[in-house]
């Protein structure tokens, strides 16, 4: 059988532009696993050169989080640490924080993601850091942010899902709430959220000169993406409990199971929008005004359309329910596990996988591209996760003019 990387097409290495919109910055990934790293891993897929520090033994846990390689290293830690150059520091030997300091002396912008106040006993903390480079920009995401009464506990995204208010309301009503699709989505979510304020504080910084740092906490990127919540309970005292695969505000808006097995999600909501349904089930008498055609009177039936739908779905195969949607330009659309997107043509169409060779792995792997996407600077993906220490020396050497018998002390005394 196939692998399945090789059914994928990917996208061809694209012509490299003259010069991307953050070439010429310099980062410090000091952190680890995903939140932090990941906004910094944005930073380098548009010109930003990136130094992903760690620990000279093990360094970041990312590399054993996922699927091994034959490299040891995981798949994950490939993807999501493409485009850095590895240099290892031990920031607990006071050699190491000097190192850190002279390169942060020479650096834009520093992401790191450990508990508060980490990096103050280093000795590598905002204040020292920020009087050594006063343009310099500190990332710093943390479970619960730089301050408040829960600063100190330790914060994980599925912690974060559920002190957000997000896991409570994933799955069927009455029952176990779930995880809400990844694992690890608020640490993306606080990674986006965290190259947006990088962006923020380098326009300040043009403006005025000074660098400032951006005091994220994971729980707070959970929040920020619940639309109504919270104004629904100042307002009225509503507390939204789990619906399952469908909404309060819509109907039918949800998911249903088609003939093969498989699944087809559905989102009508507007009149017109069911209108258009009905006629692809080739019942437009369900639109009526007599029937179910205003929104009101849906959500007041809410069990009966979507049994309508349900039944309706039920008879068909997946492909012959989009089929029919599509013709009648009715919202719906499949629910892809990851071998439908690998044949999704949308998705090859728009180049979203991108093939890169490592040649420690002996082999092709296929990662998500960059986004997003711009018309005349798009972004670029140069090579995976590097090896531990594997820029080490040249960094030491051409950054900081370090000779190879200083480096040769360092290594001795387990410094780098």
């Amino acid at each position: 059988m196939a692998h399945p990387a090789s059914t994928a097409n990917p996208a061809p290495v694209p012509q490299l532009p003259p010069e991307l919109p953050l070439a010429g910055l310099r980062v410090i990934d000091v952190a680890t696993v995903i939140a932090a790293p990941y906004a910094a891993s944005i930073l380098g897929e548009f010109g930003a050169e990136v130094l992903k520090v760690e620990h000279p033994v093990g360094g970041d846990v990312a590399r054993k989080f996922g699927t091994p390689t034959k490299r040891k290293d995981t798949l994950t830690w490939l993807s999501e640490a493409r485009n850095k150059k590895s240099v290892t520091i031990d920031l607990h030997r006071k050699e190491g924080v000097q190192l850190f300091k002279d390169l942060a002396a020479q650096s834009d912008i520093i992401c790191e993601n450990f508990r508060p106040g980490t990096l103050e006993k280093w000795g590598v903390g905002w204040e020292v850091l920020h009087a050594l480079n006063p343009k310099l920009i500190m990332l710093r995401v943390s479970g619960y942010g730089q301050t408040g009464p829960y600063k100190d506990r330790p914060g994980f995204a599925r912690i974060a899902h559920a002190v957000g208010g997000l896991a409570y309301l994933a799955g069927m009503p009455k029952s176990t709430p779930v995880t809400p699709g990844s694992t690890t989505l608020g640490d993306y979510l606080s990674g986006l959220y965290g190259a947006l304020g990088v962006l923020m504080a380098l326009r300040w910084r043009e403006l005025t000169g000074e660098g400032q740092y951006i005091d994220i906490g994971l729980y707070e990127s959970v929040f920020r993406c619940t639309d109504e919540l919270a104004p629904a309970y100042a307002m009225y005292g509503t507390v939204r409990e789990r619906h399952g695969p469908h909404i309060e505000s819509a109907c039918p808006y949800g998911h249903f199971p088609t003939k093969d097995g498989k699944w087809v999600a559905i989102a009508c909501t507007t009149d017109k929008l069911f209108a258009r349904l009905a006629e692809a089930m080739g019942r437009p008498e369900l639109a009526s005004s007599s029937l179910y055609g205003e929104q009101k009177t849906r959500l007041e039936s809410r069990h009966d359309v979507n049994e309508i739908v349900r039944d309706w779905c039920g008879a068909l195969t997946r492909e012959e329910v989009l089929k029919r949607c599509h013709e009648k330009d009715a919202p719906a659309g499949p629910l892809n596990n990851i071998a439908d997107i690998f044949g999704n043509r949308q998705f090859h169409a728009r180049r979203n996988l991108r093939a890169v060779d490592d040649p420690d792995v002996e082999e092709t792997i296929i990662i998500p591209n960059t986004v997003p996407r711009l018309s005349e600077t798009p972004g670029r993906i140069d090579h995976l996760g590097p090896k531990l220490g594997q820029h080490t020396e040249e960094v030491l050497k051409g950054l900081l003019g370090l000779k190879d018998e200083d480096i040769a002390e360092l290594k001795a005394k387990r410094v780098v």
